[in-house]
């Protein structure tokens, strides 16, 4: 681990992350580390963006993607967490767990499947917090991989059908593999059990 937590690993170089973050801002896909596993990220907010990641995962429009961003004071622009879900954001991110909140209008339904909520991500990992304050949109937030195979923990693993779809990839060595927590505070509910699910678990009961 770093001074400020976030997941060490093989340097990436500035030029690759602008590279990164221009591919994501003209609406391409690119592939990005996470302390969980590899990510496949576009502008979380354009459709046809949203649509290239769905084909290329080979995904169903009924399962939702999350989105990712920097930090809670960005993931403010794109949802509306209660008061109660502020708190554990505070409290959990940047960390292997993704909240399900409220979000705005801005939220297109294709990344959500139709639902009135988003899952948001702020990974504990330099490279993807890197990637996330260079573009201009909120990322999507799931794993580089077609639907239906093991997710990427290292660059080598990556389908050649995700690896030819994707302008960038960024390389930062292995991943730890583990998944993320998905998390309805407001429910008081553990939807996916991941990382630091115990810990969770006694927040919810605490608060």
């Amino acid at each position: 681990m770093t001074d400020d937590g976030a997941t060490d690993g093989a340097p990436v170089a500035d030029a690759d992350l602008d590279a990164a973050a221009a591919a994501i801002d003209r609406g391409e896909c690119v592939v990005y580390p996470t302390e969980t596993v590899y990510g496949l990220g576009a502008n979380a907010i354009d459709p046809d963006a949203v649509e290239r990641v769905f084909d290329v995962k080979g995904r169903d429009r009924d399962k939702p993607v999350s989105l990712g961003v920097p930090d809670v004071e960005a993931a403010l622009e794109y949802t509306a967490p209660t008061a109660r879900e502020r708190r554990f954001m505070h409290e959990f991110l940047p960390g292997p767990v993704t909240v399900v909140v409220e979000r705005k209008p801005i939220v297109p339904d294709l990344l959500t499947a139709g639902s009135d909520r988003v899952g948001v991500r702020i990974p504990d990992h330099e490279v993807a917090l890197a990637l996330l304050e260079r573009t201009d949109a909120p990322v999507t937030a799931t794993s580089a991989n077609v639907s239906g195979t093991g997710s990427v923990r290292t660059v080598s693993e990556l389908g050649d059908a995700v690896r030819d779809a994707v302008a960038v990839v960024l390389d930062a060595g292995e991943t730890p593999g583990s998944e993320s927590t998905v998390v309805d505070v407001e429910a008081g509910e553990i939807v996916r059990r991941g990382a630091m699910a115990e810990d969770i678990e006694a927040w919810l009961d605490a608060n």
